[in-house]
């Protein structure tokens, strides 16, 4: 027995040892119990909840050109007068749509510029009396395929009718390139999309028939005639507000690629932002483009609208001389989307949108030359011999002998020289000296602007289009690879 004084420490042991024989009691589980466990066990933990969209800002910036060309033939009438086009590029934001080609783009002309007193006799004597006035225009609505009006204010200067022109498939440098020949049929596939997109662009411009055309051919030889502007007129609309469009959300599983190295063999649409001449650029001096369509491969977008193409040029010879033509040759090396890290890429030029009639001759390295058209040799020539068959002794015996020349070769010779004054002229007078002196003046210019004068600079104008191939050096590395197994 313990001392009564012990009991208190006695009790809290035996309170103690009891808790822990009974803590230490295992409770059997039935099979259910069981099977429920090892089932919770074996669960795979819960998948993590998707990331939130990315709210993507949709609107065009100002300064942004809207390519516009008339859709009619337009009779220039008075200040005010309504006009009405159609865009001929699309417009993208990041990587949606939001003003396709072949859009209505309604407007008015702004402004008649009159004509000095200096031109207007100048042309006169040529038997001019309506001398052609610069006819001013802006937009200030877009009609959308939904129905929806848009009001802009834009800032309006002509273009030149554009042609997609693209680089020769068959020069030396794409034969002998591996990694363009492994990736040829892509770019190839690309380039029919992009003439069929152009050539349903056209279809949308209501072109004249042929008689139309011979209607004002006839009337642009009258001396006094009404100013057309004809359908397919372009235009570059710059927006001096921007067009807001709202907000999209783009799923963050979308957005992953972006800045990735670009398949080989990608082509993109450009718009040059920096104005270029092979008479002023310089080697050396820094190009920068933007893309104006995003890339997207496998539904995952690459680059969108707005990612910065950055280059320099690498040959610049302005005209010269004995009428030899400039060059020029520029290189994109660094492409870097918007708020993105710029990366190094192979790029190579493949069209560029050039007027019509400009003889432009590209390269698959980038370059560009005017080349001559070759119907300078038979003009040149037609006018060298007017002028030796006037001056011939024989001319005048074959005429009657009179000394008063061959009528229609005097109005032929003076035609040569001085256009309709010289044909007047040359008419009146029916004089050998007076032939022979315009037809010599007529071959003299000729093979001077022919072949001694100064050749044609090679200009690339601000938002001239461009399409540009890609590629990063290790795709390059791995598709000549390929080309090689």
């Amino acid at each position: 027995m313990f001392p009564i004084r012990y009991w208190p420490q006695v009790c809290l042991i035996a309170t103690f040892a009891i808790g822990c024989c009974q803590g230490q009691t295992l409770k059997v589980r039935t099979p259910e119990e069981r099977e429920k466990e090892i089932e919770k066990n074996q669960a795979p933990p819960a998948p993590a909840p998707a990331p939130a969209p990315v709210t993507v800002d949709m609107n065009v910036p100002a300064g942004t050109p809207l390519k516009v060309a008339l859709d009619s033939e337009v009779r220039v009438r008075r200040v005010g007068q309504l006009i009405h086009g159609k865009t001929t590029e699309p417009v993208y934001a990041f990587d949606k749509l939001l003003i396709p080609t072949g859009t209505t783009v309604t407007g008015k002309i702004s402004a008649i510029d009159a004509v000095s007193k200096k031109i207007r006799t100048l042309e006169a004597m040529d038997g001019d009396f309506s001398p052609t006035r610069g006819v001013h225009v802006e937009f200030d609505e877009l009609q959308m395929a939904d129905g929806r009006i848009l009001p802009i204010l834009t800032d309006t200067s002509p273009a030149p009718n554009g042609v997609l022109k693209f680089v020769p498939a068959n020069t030396k440098a794409d034969k002998n390139n591996k990694v363009h020949d492994a990736a040829a049929k892509k770019v190839s596939e690309t380039r029919q999309q992009i003439r069929q997109q152009w050539s349903d662009l056209q279809k949308q411009i209501h072109a004249p028939g042929k008689m139309h055309r011979l209607e004002r051919l006839a009337i642009a030889q009258l001396p006094v005639r009404p100013q057309y502007m004809d359908a397919g007129t372009t235009f570059n609309a710059d927006l001096v507000r921007p067009l807001d469009f709202g907000q999209e959300s783009v799923a963050v599983d979308k957005l992953s690629e972006i800045g990735t190295p670009p398949p080989s063999g990608s082509l993109v649409h450009a718009r040059l932002i920096t104005p270029l001449s092979s008479a002023t650029s310089k080697k050396g001096e820094r190009v920068q483009a933007v893309i104006t369509e995003p890339l997207v491969a496998s539904d995952h977008l690459i680059l969108p609208e707005g990612s910065v193409l950055r280059g320099s040029v690498t040959q610049a010879q302005p005209a010269r001389r004995l009428a030899r033509n400039g060059q020029l040759r520029i290189l994109f090396h660094e492409v870097a989307p918007p708020s993105g890290v710029e990366q190094k890429v192979v790029t190579s030029l493949e069209g560029v949108a050039v007027a019509n009639g400009e003889h432009l001759k590209l390269d698959s390295e980038g370059g560009a030359q005017v080349t001559t058209p070759r119907t300078r040799y038979l003009t040149t020539g037609i006018q060298v011999m007017l002028a030796a068959t006037s001056a011939s002794p024989d001319h005048d015996a074959r005429a009657g002998g009179g000394g008063g020349g061959d009528l229609g070769g005097s109005a032929a010779n003076g035609a040569s020289g001085f256009r309709f004054v010289g044909m007047a002229v040359g008419m009146l007078a029916r004089s050998r000296v007076v032939a022979s002196g315009f037809g010599a003046y007529g071959a003299a210019n000729s093979i001077y602007y022919h072949f001694l004068a100064r050749g044609h600079d090679v200009v690339y104008p601000k938002d001239m289009g461009m399409v540009i191939g890609l590629g990063t050096r290790e795709s390059a590395r791995a598709a000549a690879a390929e080309g090689r197994n």
